[in-house]
């Protein structure tokens, strides 16, 4: 089939480079524009685009898909159907009606659950035993089309969210080329989701990513995989001061240790913080402006004013 693809980040490239490699023929790639990146805030391509330019194939950077040069363009490629992982934009009528089959979507949950934008951070979160991923037909509303094949995963209890959707990016990837091959041989229907069993996965703020002490030591712990690698959990530590009174946080290790929820217990070899039921075990620790290290290095350069509480 004649196929456009549609992705932006990292997570996208395997599955675009596992269509580039199948017969289907990808005629185009369509991608966000270029966004300002670093200190320089300098414009950088995305990871779908780079890609795109060392296969040799033609990338679109709509600045949104409604543009009707854009769906001029389209048109004129005469896709059978678009893949899209993880574009980012979201998709009018006019668009997805271009392409015979429609827009094909590669969503990192078993649709209906976690429909919206953090579907793994959100599986992490609740302490899901499996998650996967599914092929469904886009349409209006959000990840409620018809579907077409699912792939299931485990979920590890040490996997960050960054952990977890490696996994789905590389088995989804033979998903969605199995989807292609489904449509094009006409051996596979998309058939309507449950109406039982939706939940919902909006995107995680900053805000959501601080962590929570009063919480139990497993939900600390959910947090803090679920926000990493992004947007990153952290905590506040006034006991440092001004500067150093923020700081990010990795996975940590539940203990069967007791502290009051928040205090901090600096040893020789490690760092323990209280939870509402036991202590966890810190195990990276970056402070503003400083690289990440092991906790129990962080600490040994520490200035603390008085006991440390974290917030």
């Amino acid at each position: 089939m004649r196929v456009v693809f549609a992705g932006t980040p990292e997570v996208a490239l395997p599955s675009l480079d596992a269509i580039h490699a199948s017969p289907h023929e990808v005629v185009a790639v369509v991608t966000r524009p270029d966004a300002p990146a670093g200190r320089g805030r300098r414009l950088v391509a995305s990871p779908v685009a780079q890609r795109a330019e060392e296969l040799g194939i033609p990338v679109l950077k709509p600045s949104h898909p409604r543009d009707p040069d854009f769906q001029e363009t389209l048109r004129g490629l005469e896709p059978d159907t678009c893949p899209v992982v993880a574009y980012g934009a979201l998709l009018p009528q006019s668009a997805l009606d271009i392409p015979t089959h429609g827009w094909i979507n590669l969503h990192f949950s078993l649709l209906p659950a976690w429909r919206g934008a953090a579907p793994v951070q959100h599986s992490v979160w609740a302490g899901d035993e499996f998650t996967g991923a599914t092929t469904f037909r886009i349409v209006p509303e959000l990840d409620a089309g018809p579907t077409f094949g699912v792939m299931t995963e485990r979920i590890r209890p040490t996997d960050t969210s960054g952990d977890l959707l490696d996994r789905l990016a590389q088995g989804g990837a033979s998903l969605l080329v199995a989807t292609l091959d489904g449509i094009e041989l006409g051996q596979i229907e998309a058939r309507p989701q449950p109406l039982d069993g939706v939940t919902l996965a909006p995107k995680i703020s900053v805000d959501d990513a601080r962590i929570v002490w009063s919480e139990p030591a497993v939900g600390v712990d959910r947090r803090i995989r679920a926000c990493t690698p992004a947007p990153g959990a952290w905590t506040s530590l006034p006991g440092l001061g001004e500067e150093g009174s923020r700081v990010k946080l990795g996975p940590v290790t539940v203990t069967s240790e007791s502290l009051p929820a928040g205090h901090v217990e600096i040893s020789k070899n490690e760092v323990l913080v209280g939870t509402a039921s036991t202590a966890v075990r810190l195990g990276l620790v970056k402070a503003f402006g400083k690289k990440e290290t092991p906790a129990a290095d962080w600490a040994r350069g520490l200035r603390v004013e008085g006991d440390l509480v974290a917030e």
